[in-house]
Protein backbone atom coordinates (compact mmCIF):
# COMPACT_ATOMS: atom_id res chain seq x y z
CA UNK A 1 0.00 0.00 0.00
CA UNK A 2 1.02 3.46 -1.05
CA UNK A 3 1.78 5.97 1.88
CA UNK A 4 -0.47 8.67 2.37
CA UNK A 5 2.04 11.32 2.52
CA UNK A 6 2.79 10.79 -1.26
CA UNK A 7 2.08 13.35 -3.32
CA UNK A 8 -0.57 12.89 -5.87
CA UNK A 9 -2.55 14.68 -8.55
CA UNK A 10 -5.68 14.92 -7.07
CA UNK A 11 -5.32 15.74 -3.07
CA UNK A 12 -6.49 12.95 -0.59
CA UNK A 13 -10.45 12.95 0.04
CA UNK A 14 -12.23 11.78 3.31
CA UNK A 15 -14.32 9.47 1.39
CA UNK A 16 -17.69 8.19 3.07
CA UNK A 17 -19.65 4.43 1.50
CA UNK A 18 -22.81 4.53 3.26
CA UNK A 19 -23.88 0.15 2.28
CA UNK A 20 -27.33 -1.41 3.78
CA UNK A 21 -26.06 -4.57 4.19
CA UNK A 22 -22.42 -4.79 5.90
CA UNK A 23 -21.30 -7.90 4.62
CA UNK A 24 -21.35 -5.91 1.48
CA UNK A 25 -18.45 -3.67 2.34
CA UNK A 26 -16.04 -6.52 1.82
CA UNK A 27 -17.27 -8.86 -0.37
CA UNK A 28 -18.74 -6.61 -3.45
CA UNK A 29 -16.75 -3.34 -2.22
CA UNK A 30 -13.36 -4.79 -0.47
CA UNK A 31 -11.22 -4.23 -3.54
CA UNK A 32 -12.66 -0.67 -3.79
CA UNK A 33 -12.21 0.46 -0.50
CA UNK A 34 -8.67 -0.74 -0.99
CA UNK A 35 -7.75 0.84 -4.07
CA UNK A 36 -8.86 4.03 -2.79
CA UNK A 37 -7.21 3.84 0.57
CA UNK A 38 -3.69 2.97 -1.74
CA UNK A 39 -4.53 6.16 -3.38
CA UNK A 40 -3.67 7.97 -0.32
CA UNK A 41 -7.97 8.66 0.30
CA UNK A 42 -9.25 8.30 4.19
CA UNK A 43 -11.98 6.22 3.73
CA UNK A 44 -15.48 5.82 6.48
CA UNK A 45 -17.83 3.18 5.54
CA UNK A 46 -21.22 2.74 7.28
CA UNK A 47 -23.84 0.20 7.88
CA UNK A 48 -26.49 -1.15 10.04
CA UNK A 49 -25.64 -4.28 11.64
CA UNK A 50 -22.00 -4.31 11.34
CA UNK A 51 -20.78 -8.06 13.16
CA UNK A 52 -17.73 -7.81 14.94
CA UNK A 53 -15.56 -9.50 12.33
CA UNK A 54 -16.50 -7.94 9.80
CA UNK A 55 -15.66 -4.63 11.71
CA UNK A 56 -12.28 -5.85 12.34
CA UNK A 57 -11.83 -7.29 8.65
CA UNK A 58 -12.22 -3.57 7.31
CA UNK A 59 -10.45 -1.72 10.42
CA UNK A 60 -7.54 -3.98 8.90
CA UNK A 61 -7.90 -2.63 5.60
CA UNK A 62 -7.58 1.07 7.07
CA UNK A 63 -11.28 1.68 6.98
CA UNK A 64 -12.87 3.88 10.09
CA UNK A 65 -15.98 2.12 10.36
CA UNK A 66 -19.12 3.56 11.80
CA UNK A 67 -22.62 1.32 12.39
CA UNK A 68 -25.98 3.04 11.80
CA UNK A 69 -29.65 2.50 12.75
CA UNK A 70 -31.53 1.19 8.86
CA UNK A 71 -34.16 -1.42 8.34
CA UNK A 72 -32.63 -2.54 4.99
CA UNK A 73 -36.29 -3.91 3.86
CA UNK A 74 -38.62 -2.42 5.87
CA UNK A 75 -41.00 0.69 4.87
CA UNK A 76 -41.69 2.46 8.29
CA UNK A 77 -40.72 6.29 7.54
CA UNK A 78 -40.48 6.93 11.31
CA UNK A 79 -36.99 4.05 10.88
CA UNK A 80 -35.85 6.14 7.46
CA UNK A 81 -36.44 9.25 9.05
CA UNK A 82 -34.03 7.81 11.70
CA UNK A 83 -31.32 6.83 9.55
CA UNK A 84 -31.57 10.40 7.85
CA UNK A 85 -30.82 11.89 11.24
CA UNK A 86 -27.93 9.22 11.53
CA UNK A 87 -26.45 10.09 8.33
CA UNK A 88 -26.77 14.03 8.85
CA UNK A 89 -24.78 13.53 12.55
CA UNK A 90 -21.87 11.53 10.78
CA UNK A 91 -21.30 13.78 8.26
CA UNK A 92 -21.49 17.08 10.84
CA UNK A 93 -19.03 14.74 12.97
CA UNK A 94 -16.38 13.39 10.22
CA UNK A 95 -17.14 16.11 7.45
CA UNK A 96 -16.62 14.20 4.35
CA UNK A 97 -15.71 14.83 0.99
CA UNK A 98 -17.28 12.76 -0.91
CA UNK A 99 -20.50 10.29 -0.45
CA UNK A 100 -20.81 7.24 -2.27
CA UNK A 101 -24.17 4.92 -1.54
CA UNK A 102 -25.18 1.82 -3.27
CA UNK A 103 -28.77 0.04 -3.15
CA UNK A 104 -31.73 2.31 -2.08
CA UNK A 105 -31.80 3.27 1.09
CA UNK A 106 -28.34 5.00 1.12
CA UNK A 107 -28.51 6.04 -2.54
CA UNK A 108 -31.74 8.43 -1.77
CA UNK A 109 -30.70 9.23 2.25
CA UNK A 110 -27.73 9.50 1.87
CA UNK A 111 -27.91 11.70 -0.85
CA UNK A 112 -30.33 14.30 0.74
CA UNK A 113 -28.38 14.06 3.91
CA UNK A 114 -25.29 15.26 1.34
CA UNK A 115 -27.34 18.30 -0.34
CA UNK A 116 -27.89 19.91 3.02
CA UNK A 117 -24.28 20.20 3.82
CA UNK A 118 -23.32 21.04 -0.30
CA UNK A 119 -21.30 17.37 0.44
CA UNK A 120 -20.41 15.67 -2.94
CA UNK A 121 -22.13 12.90 -3.22
CA UNK A 122 -22.51 9.58 -5.20
CA UNK A 123 -25.09 7.01 -6.06
CA UNK A 124 -24.08 3.50 -7.33
CA UNK A 125 -27.59 2.10 -8.89
CA UNK A 126 -26.68 -1.63 -8.21
CA UNK A 127 -30.35 -2.71 -9.81
CA UNK A 128 -33.56 -1.81 -10.10
CA UNK A 129 -34.92 -4.22 -7.92
CA UNK A 130 -38.11 -5.03 -6.71
CA UNK A 131 -39.54 -1.94 -5.88
CA UNK A 132 -39.42 -0.63 -9.63
CA UNK A 133 -41.02 -4.30 -11.00
CA UNK A 134 -43.91 -3.63 -13.09
CA UNK A 135 -47.04 -5.57 -12.49
CA UNK A 136 -47.63 -5.06 -8.08
CA UNK A 137 -50.15 -4.65 -6.25
CA UNK A 138 -51.67 -1.28 -5.14
CA UNK A 139 -49.36 -0.75 -2.11
CA UNK A 140 -46.39 -1.99 -4.08
CA UNK A 141 -47.30 0.91 -6.67
CA UNK A 142 -47.73 3.40 -3.74
CA UNK A 143 -43.96 2.83 -2.75
CA UNK A 144 -42.71 2.83 -6.34
CA UNK A 145 -44.35 6.32 -6.89
CA UNK A 146 -42.48 7.16 -3.23
CA UNK A 147 -39.68 6.06 -4.32
CA UNK A 148 -38.79 6.83 -7.97
CA UNK A 149 -40.07 10.65 -6.33
CA UNK A 150 -36.89 10.24 -3.85
CA UNK A 151 -34.45 9.57 -5.96
CA UNK A 152 -35.29 12.19 -8.64
CA UNK A 153 -34.56 14.21 -6.10
CA UNK A 154 -31.22 12.25 -4.60
CA UNK A 155 -30.32 12.63 -7.82
CA UNK A 156 -30.38 15.75 -8.98
CA UNK A 157 -27.77 16.43 -5.87
CA UNK A 158 -25.28 14.11 -7.19
CA UNK A 159 -22.50 14.59 -9.62
CA UNK A 160 -22.37 11.18 -10.79
CA UNK A 161 -24.76 7.90 -10.97
CA UNK A 162 -23.38 4.95 -11.25
CA UNK A 163 -24.77 1.86 -13.28
CA UNK A 164 -24.19 -1.50 -14.27
CA UNK A 165 -26.32 -2.08 -17.67
CA UNK A 166 -27.20 -0.13 -20.29
CA UNK A 167 -30.79 -1.24 -19.85
CA UNK A 168 -30.78 0.22 -16.41
CA UNK A 169 -29.64 3.80 -17.23
CA UNK A 170 -32.62 3.93 -19.75
CA UNK A 171 -35.45 2.92 -17.55
CA UNK A 172 -34.35 4.91 -15.30
CA UNK A 173 -34.33 7.94 -17.11
CA UNK A 174 -37.74 7.09 -18.53
CA UNK A 175 -39.19 6.62 -14.90
CA UNK A 176 -38.29 10.17 -14.10
CA UNK A 177 -35.35 8.60 -11.62
CA UNK A 178 -32.91 10.95 -13.03
CA UNK A 179 -32.96 13.89 -14.81
CA UNK A 180 -29.49 14.94 -16.26
CA UNK A 181 -27.69 11.76 -18.46
CA UNK A 182 -25.05 13.42 -18.33
CA UNK A 183 -24.15 12.56 -15.20
CA UNK A 184 -24.42 8.55 -15.83
CA UNK A 185 -21.31 6.54 -15.09
CA UNK A 186 -21.26 2.61 -16.62
CA UNK A 187 -19.27 0.07 -15.17
CA UNK A 188 -19.68 -3.41 -15.71
CA UNK A 189 -20.68 -4.66 -12.34
CA UNK A 190 -18.70 -4.53 -8.73
CA UNK A 191 -16.50 -6.90 -10.61
CA UNK A 192 -14.49 -9.39 -9.57
CA UNK A 193 -11.36 -10.84 -8.20
CA UNK A 194 -10.05 -13.41 -10.32
CA UNK A 195 -7.17 -14.06 -8.56
CA UNK A 196 -9.45 -15.17 -5.83
CA UNK A 197 -11.79 -16.81 -7.75
CA UNK A 198 -9.94 -19.22 -9.94
CA UNK A 199 -10.80 -22.12 -11.95
CA UNK A 200 -11.29 -26.07 -10.72
CA UNK A 201 -11.84 -29.28 -11.91
CA UNK A 202 -15.75 -29.84 -12.72
CA UNK A 203 -17.46 -32.91 -11.34
CA UNK A 204 -18.00 -35.97 -13.53
CA UNK A 205 -21.68 -35.72 -13.18
CA UNK A 206 -23.43 -32.63 -14.16
CA UNK A 207 -23.89 -30.57 -10.70
CA UNK A 208 -26.51 -27.16 -10.84
CA UNK A 209 -26.27 -24.56 -8.54
CA UNK A 210 -27.74 -21.75 -7.50
CA UNK A 211 -26.95 -18.71 -4.75
CA UNK A 212 -29.03 -16.56 -3.78
CA UNK A 213 -31.58 -14.60 -1.41
CA UNK A 214 -34.74 -16.80 -1.49
CA UNK A 215 -36.95 -14.41 -3.71
CA UNK A 216 -39.76 -14.96 -5.46
CA UNK A 217 -38.04 -12.26 -8.26
CA UNK A 218 -34.35 -14.25 -7.78
CA UNK A 219 -36.36 -16.97 -9.87
CA UNK A 220 -35.78 -19.67 -6.81
CA UNK A 221 -39.21 -20.65 -7.60
CA UNK A 222 -38.16 -21.12 -11.18
CA UNK A 223 -34.96 -22.88 -10.37
CA UNK A 224 -36.72 -25.05 -8.20
CA UNK A 225 -39.51 -26.24 -10.35
CA UNK A 226 -37.15 -27.01 -13.39
CA UNK A 227 -34.89 -28.89 -11.31
CA UNK A 228 -37.82 -31.32 -10.58
CA UNK A 229 -38.72 -31.86 -14.48
CA UNK A 230 -34.69 -32.35 -15.32
CA UNK A 231 -34.36 -34.87 -12.12
CA UNK A 232 -37.56 -36.59 -13.71
CA UNK A 233 -35.10 -37.26 -17.06
CA UNK A 234 -31.77 -37.58 -16.01
CA UNK A 235 -31.86 -38.57 -11.83
CA UNK A 236 -27.71 -39.02 -12.02
CA UNK A 237 -28.10 -34.67 -11.55
CA UNK A 238 -27.47 -33.44 -8.73
CA UNK A 239 -29.10 -29.82 -7.70
CA UNK A 240 -27.45 -27.26 -4.98
CA UNK A 241 -29.09 -23.95 -3.57
CA UNK A 242 -26.93 -21.39 -1.42
CA UNK A 243 -28.97 -18.59 0.17
CA UNK A 244 -31.18 -18.14 3.27
CA UNK A 245 -34.87 -16.45 3.62
CA UNK A 246 -35.32 -13.14 3.20
CA UNK A 247 -37.89 -10.55 5.04
CA UNK A 248 -38.26 -8.84 1.57
CA UNK A 249 -41.78 -8.54 0.21
CA UNK A 250 -41.47 -11.20 -2.52
CA UNK A 251 -39.69 -13.73 -0.15
CA UNK A 252 -40.87 -17.54 -0.05
CA UNK A 253 -43.21 -19.13 2.14
CA UNK A 254 -40.70 -21.76 4.56
CA UNK A 255 -42.46 -24.28 3.33
CA UNK A 256 -42.28 -24.34 -0.15
CA UNK A 257 -38.76 -24.62 0.24
CA UNK A 258 -39.25 -27.29 2.68
CA UNK A 259 -40.99 -28.91 -0.45
CA UNK A 260 -38.17 -28.37 -2.57
CA UNK A 261 -35.33 -29.46 -0.03
CA UNK A 262 -37.34 -32.45 0.37
CA UNK A 263 -38.00 -33.29 -3.25
CA UNK A 264 -34.15 -33.54 -4.63
CA UNK A 265 -32.68 -30.04 -4.14
CA UNK A 266 -29.96 -29.85 -1.50
CA UNK A 267 -29.17 -26.72 0.52
CA UNK A 268 -26.32 -25.73 1.42
CA UNK A 269 -27.35 -23.07 3.55
CA UNK A 270 -26.07 -19.34 3.83
CA UNK A 271 -22.05 -19.46 3.03
CA UNK A 272 -19.75 -16.79 3.79
CA UNK A 273 -17.60 -18.04 1.33
CA UNK A 274 -19.31 -19.76 -2.15
CA UNK A 275 -15.84 -21.15 -3.73
CA UNK A 276 -16.57 -24.46 -1.93
CA UNK A 277 -20.35 -24.68 -3.60
CA UNK A 278 -19.05 -23.59 -6.90
CA UNK A 279 -16.16 -26.16 -6.99
CA UNK A 280 -19.06 -28.16 -6.77
CA UNK A 281 -21.10 -27.43 -9.69
CA UNK A 282 -20.54 -27.66 -13.11
CA UNK A 283 -23.32 -24.77 -14.20
CA UNK A 284 -24.05 -22.56 -12.59
CA UNK A 285 -27.80 -21.27 -12.81
CA UNK A 286 -29.77 -17.98 -12.16
CA UNK A 287 -32.90 -17.84 -13.49
CA UNK A 288 -33.38 -13.97 -12.01
CA UNK A 289 -36.32 -11.29 -13.09
CA UNK A 290 -33.80 -8.45 -13.40
CA UNK A 291 -30.09 -7.11 -11.91
CA UNK A 292 -27.97 -4.33 -11.84
CA UNK A 293 -24.69 -7.17 -13.03
CA UNK A 294 -25.10 -10.98 -10.66
CA UNK A 295 -21.83 -10.90 -8.35
CA UNK A 296 -22.36 -14.39 -8.04
CA UNK A 297 -22.66 -15.10 -11.74
CA UNK A 298 -19.33 -13.20 -12.42
CA UNK A 299 -17.66 -15.32 -9.58
CA UNK A 300 -19.00 -18.95 -11.41
CA UNK A 301 -17.73 -17.39 -14.62
CA UNK A 302 -14.30 -16.84 -12.90
CA UNK A 303 -14.27 -20.59 -11.31
CA UNK A 304 -14.68 -21.65 -15.08
CA UNK A 305 -18.56 -22.60 -15.00
CA UNK A 306 -21.12 -22.23 -17.47
CA UNK A 307 -23.79 -20.80 -16.83
CA UNK A 308 -27.56 -20.66 -17.70
CA UNK A 309 -29.36 -17.34 -16.98
CA UNK A 310 -32.16 -15.06 -18.37
CA UNK A 311 -32.58 -12.55 -21.04
CA UNK A 312 -33.33 -9.56 -19.17
CA UNK A 313 -31.44 -6.42 -18.24
CA UNK A 314 -27.91 -7.31 -16.03
CA UNK A 315 -28.10 -10.77 -16.61
CA UNK A 316 -27.64 -10.82 -20.72
CA UNK A 317 -24.55 -9.23 -20.26
CA UNK A 318 -22.65 -11.86 -18.59
CA UNK A 319 -23.45 -14.33 -21.23
CA UNK A 320 -22.66 -14.55 -24.93
CA UNK A 321 -25.43 -17.23 -25.76
CA UNK A 322 -23.84 -20.63 -26.64
CA UNK A 323 -20.83 -19.63 -26.07
CA UNK A 324 -20.15 -19.32 -22.66
CA UNK A 325 -24.01 -20.51 -21.53
CA UNK A 326 -27.12 -19.86 -22.88
CA UNK A 327 -29.65 -17.53 -22.25
CA UNK A 328 -33.48 -18.71 -21.61
CA UNK A 329 -36.95 -16.60 -21.33
CA UNK A 330 -37.79 -14.93 -17.79
CA UNK A 331 -40.22 -16.81 -15.34
CA UNK A 332 -40.27 -19.85 -18.03
CA UNK A 333 -39.94 -23.39 -16.26
CA UNK A 334 -39.92 -25.49 -19.66
CA UNK A 335 -37.17 -23.47 -21.40
CA UNK A 336 -35.07 -23.59 -18.59
CA UNK A 337 -35.36 -26.72 -17.86
CA UNK A 338 -34.55 -27.54 -21.84
CA UNK A 339 -31.31 -25.43 -21.12
CA UNK A 340 -30.20 -27.60 -18.23
CA UNK A 341 -30.78 -30.23 -20.04
CA UNK A 342 -28.86 -29.19 -23.11
CA UNK A 343 -25.95 -29.13 -20.49
CA UNK A 344 -26.69 -32.26 -18.36
CA UNK A 345 -26.12 -34.47 -21.43
CA UNK A 346 -23.31 -33.17 -23.27
CA UNK A 347 -20.09 -32.56 -20.73
CA UNK A 348 -17.70 -31.11 -23.36
CA UNK A 349 -20.46 -28.40 -24.02
CA UNK A 350 -20.02 -27.70 -20.52
CA UNK A 351 -16.21 -27.97 -20.28
CA UNK A 352 -15.69 -25.73 -23.53
CA UNK A 353 -18.38 -22.87 -22.21
CA UNK A 354 -17.10 -23.30 -18.56
CA UNK A 355 -13.36 -22.29 -20.03
CA UNK A 356 -15.46 -19.53 -22.39
CA UNK A 357 -16.76 -18.03 -18.81
CA UNK A 358 -13.37 -17.87 -17.54
CA UNK A 359 -11.96 -15.75 -20.37
CA UNK A 360 -14.73 -13.36 -20.41
CA UNK A 361 -14.59 -12.75 -16.57
CA UNK A 362 -10.95 -11.94 -17.00
CA UNK A 363 -11.53 -9.60 -20.26
CA UNK A 364 -14.17 -7.93 -18.64
CA UNK A 365 -15.13 -8.33 -15.04
CA UNK A 366 -12.04 -8.15 -13.50
CA UNK A 367 -12.34 -6.35 -10.48
CA UNK A 368 -9.28 -4.41 -11.19
CA UNK A 369 -10.69 -3.19 -14.17
CA UNK A 370 -14.17 -1.95 -13.13
CA UNK A 371 -12.36 -0.31 -10.59
CA UNK A 372 -9.87 1.55 -12.75
CA UNK A 373 -13.14 2.91 -14.86
CA UNK A 374 -15.07 3.69 -11.27
CA UNK A 375 -12.22 6.12 -9.53
CA UNK A 376 -10.82 7.61 -13.14
CA UNK A 377 -14.39 8.60 -13.94
CA UNK A 378 -15.40 10.23 -10.51
CA UNK A 379 -11.67 11.95 -10.88
CA UNK A 380 -10.46 10.09 -7.51
CA UNK A 381 -7.22 8.89 -9.68
CA UNK A 382 -4.03 10.03 -8.71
Amino acid sequence: MRSNTETFNVPPKLILINASYAPSLLTFRGKLIENLLSLGHIVHVSAPDIASSVAADLVAMGAVVHELRLERNGRNPFADAQYLYDLIALYRAIKPDLIIGYTIKPNIWGSIAASLYGIRSVSMVTGLGFSFSPDRPMRARIVQSLSRRLYAFATRANSHVVFQNPDDIVDFVAIGCLGDARKVLLVNGSGVDTDQFTPTPLPSVPVFLMIARFLESKGVREYAKAAMLVHERHPGCRFLMVGFPDEGVDGIAQHELDHWFASGVTNLGQLDDVRSAIAQSSVYVLPSYREGTPRTVLEAMAMGRAIITTDVPGCRETVRDRVNGLLVPVRNIPALADAMIALAQDAAMRANMGTESRKLALEKYAVEKVNAVLVGGLGLSR
